[in-house]
């Protein structure tokens, strides 16, 4: 039942914006992801290797204002920041009991989906995005029968996701709960709270947090 990182999350104000930083950073420019309806966010994706990515999110001006604040507290951005990690589960139901019997609760799972703009739709489903320790622990995913969305992505390396908080004896907890094992590409560093991940790129080794 081990689990192993899918996603990181870079969240911004504007997703132009955010597109135009990663592409200046990286050399390679995200694609279109498509709109998440109903939360007023859309998204931009590119490929990490080994079946994960990073997905840029943003308000999707083309939506309604939502009902609830935007996911992974979008709405007080004022800049591109990392502000969460998911880890993949094809056993989203047993990976749940086993990590609440281990003292840790990721919370249910809820169905989603978005239509990419080539018109296919994904379905998947996932723990509540907040995550634990203030989004320092990752939020679980269970894509299903949907193709992966790395597919087709273009890429650059993951180096290490690089985890920062001052209780490092919870945040080991919380990822055994989730049968993540520490270790590369997952580096824990005592400190503020905050993440940051080491990319490979043809401009060089950089840094986003």
């Amino acid at each position: 039942m081990q689990t192993r990182i899918d996603h990181l999350v870079l969240a911004g104000p504007d997703l132009a914006e955010l597109v135009d930083h990663v592409t200046g950073r990286t050399g390679v420019a995200p694609v279109d992801g498509g709109p998440h309806v109903g939360l007023g966010t859309r998204n931009a994706l590119l490929g990490l290797g080994g079946m994960r990515y990073l997905e840029l999110v943003a308000p999707d001006p083309d939506q309604p204002e939502p009902e609830r604040p935007r996911p992974f507290g979008i709405d007080r951005l004022t800049a591109p920041r990392l502000v969460g990690w998911s880890v993949r589960t094809h056993e989203m139901d047993d990976l749940l009991a086993a990590a609440r019997r281990s003292g840790y609760d990721p919370r249910a799972a809820v169905p989603m989906s978005r239509v990419r703009p080539d018109g296919e739709t994904l379905t998947w489903r996932v723990t509540p995005t907040e995550g634990g320790l203030d989004g320092i622990l990752p939020f679980l995913i269970d894509w299903g029968e949907t193709p992966h969305p790395t597919e087709g992505l273009p890429l650059v390396e993951l180096v290490t996701l690089n985890v920062f908080h001052p209780d490092l004896a919870a945040v080991t907890a919380g990822l055994k709960a989730m049968r993540l094992r520490t270790g590369a590409p997952v580096r824990l560093e005592s400190g503020p709270r905050r993440l940051s991940a080491t990319l490979n790129t043809a401009e060089g080794r950089i840094e986003l947090g």
